[in-house]
This record gives C-alpha cells, sequence and structure tokens, in this order.
C-alpha cells in the first residue's frame, strides 16, 4: 500500500487559515502525511545570488512562520495525519524536532551531509529526494544517514517542474532499489496519473509525494506541477482500491459469473447454452 505525501511547499501564503485548510484537504481526499516546508530565505541563497535577483529575494514572502508549527502538528494530529517539514538550513532541524514526525531532506540538499547528519541524530525517520542526482550521491547521502543510525526511504525524483512525462524515468525506481536496499518511492512533479499509477503497481513505489494547491492560487501552482484536491482524490481511490482486484489467487469461478457458468456452449454439440438449461426453453407440444 503506497504512502501518500502532500507537499505544500510554499502554496499556504503565510496564512495560519490557508495552511490548517491544506491539512484538512489532505486528510479527506485520502493522503498518510502533509508537509511543509522551513526555510530562510537567507539562509538558503548566497548574498550575492539575493543581491542581484528579485526574483529569488522576493520568495522570502513564501517563508513560513516558525509559530504556525505546533499549530500546524496538532491540527495533523487531530485528523489523524502525519506531519512533515523540510528543513533547508541546520538550526531548522533542532526546530521542526518537537512537531514533525518525520523529515524530508530536499533534492537540491541531499549533497550536504551536515544536514543529513542532523537529522539523523534526532532518531526520526528521513525521507530523501533524489533529483538530479546520480547513482554515486545517492549512494552517498544514504551511507552517511546510515553511519548515523538512520535506515532512509529514498524517492527517485526528476527536479523539473513540471516533469515532461518521457523523463520521469521510473525504471529508475529499480535501480536506486537494488543498489542502496532502502524503501524507494515517487516524488511526481508530471501531475499524471498514468505515471504514478505506473510508478506504484509496475515499479512498487512505496512513498508517493505530490506538491498540492487548494485552488489554483498558490504561488506555485503557475509552474505546472501542483495536483488540485479533486485531481489527487481521483488518483489514491483508484490506487487503492486496485489492490482489491488481487483476489486470493485461486483460479475457479467467482460469483459474479457462476450464473453463466451453464450458458457456455455444450461440447455435445457446440452450442450454447448447456443442453440441461434448454430443457426449460423447449415448446410444448400441443
Amino acid at each position: 500500500m503506497s504512502f501518500f505525501i502532500a507537499e505544500v511547499s510554499s502554496n499556504h501564503s503565510r496564512n495560519i487559515e490557508r495552511s490548517l485548510n491544506f491539512i484538512d484537504t489532505a486528510s479527506k481526499v485520502g493522503c498518510d502525511a502533509v508537509k511543509f516546508q522551513l526555510f530562510k530565505i537567507n539562509e538558503l541563497f548566497a548574498p550575492e545570488i539575493l543581491k542581484k535577483s528579485k526574483e529569488i529575494s522576493g520568495r522570502k514572502q513564501w517563508e513560513l512562520p516558525l509559530e504556525f508549527l505546533p499549530l500546524l502538528s496538532d491540527r495533523c494530529k487531530e485528523k489523524g495525519i502525519q506531519f512533515s517539514c523540510t528543513p533547508f538550513y541546520l538550526d531548522a532541524v533542532k526546530e521542526l524536532e518537537p512537531y514533525v514526525d518525520f523529515y524530508k531532506i530536499a533534492s537540491y540538499e541531499l549533497l550536504w551531509d551536515d544536514l543529513l547528519i542532523a537529522c539523523a541524530l534526532t532518531r526520526k525517520p528521513v525521507i530523501l529526494s533524489t533529483g538530479m542526482a546520480n547513482l554515486n550521491e545517492i549512494k552517498n547521502a544514504v551511507k552517511v544517514l546510515r553511519d548515523h543510525n538512520c535506515e532512509p526511504t529514498v524517492l527517485h525524483c526528476t527536479s523539473a517542474y513540471p516533469t515532461p512525462y518521457k523523463e520521469a524515468n521510473l525504471s529508475a525506481i529499480k535501480t536506486i532499489r537494488n543498489s542502496v536496499g532502502c524503501k524507494v518511492g515517487w516524488s511526481d512533479h508530471t501531475v499524471d496519473a498514468g505515471v504514478v499509477q505506473r510508478a506504484i503497481h509496475k515499479w512498487g513505489a512505496e512513498v508517493v509525494e505530490f506538491h498540492f494547491d487548494l485552488d489554483g492560487k498558490g504561488e506555485e501552482f503557475g509552474a505546472g506541477h501542483c495536483w488540485l484536491p479533486e485531481q489527487i482524490s481521483s488518483l489514491i481511490k483508484q490506487v487503492r482500491h486496485a489492490k482489491d482486484a488481487d483476489g486470493n489467487g485461486i483460479k475457479e469461478p467467482v460469483p459474479s459469473e457462476l450464473h453463466d457458468r451453464l450458458w457456455r456452449t455444450d461440447p455435445l454439440d457446440g452450442l450454447r447454452p448447456f443442453k440441461s438449461v434448454r430443457k426449460s426453453f423447449k415448446v410444448s407440444e400441443k
């Protein structure tokens, strides 16, 4: 059974009611966890980048207020859904520790051993995204975490927003699993139900993370990589119901087809239905 994580990213608009609504909606559509991001723009980008790029420096308006954390955590507990957050600076790990059920390391931070170690030392679960990474980089990150007594879950990811479905490279899920022996999932940026279904049913993705927006008004929705509630609700229902189709593996008639067994071709004359059924259709002689 795949574990679904709704990634709010910066679509919360620094509004607590909207943030709580994300949790309520994620729970309603069937998600297992909801994830936010904790960053400070001045600790995320180098000063020369912030000085030159108004677009990037403007993302200060996307920062999640620290005072939201206990409220978000409490709401998740109330709704029976796990709370997670991505730390983007070292102090964020401790700031999040009292509240999160697990940490998520973003693809851009995969090379930052100090952040990996800080998360591992909390003894909380860690999920690691691998967008843009090669296999050696993934192996190193997993080793760093394991060296500090953390067995991570690794998400195959393509860090293009949105990702063309032909570049999803889902078969890399198997490659990662065989190479590092971790639980492996898929971090989706395609917003393509077929891609997610195939990640789960063909390649065995045990965790699915997706970017989530409530109404198409979030800061990141315009880029085209965010799912809306009705889209993801339908997908999760399909995935969860699909397991019921597996059955017991015994090849035998099932209840819904028992009635038709006698309407098969009778091997004695090649006609339908069986002769025993035809008797009730005989026209009585006058």
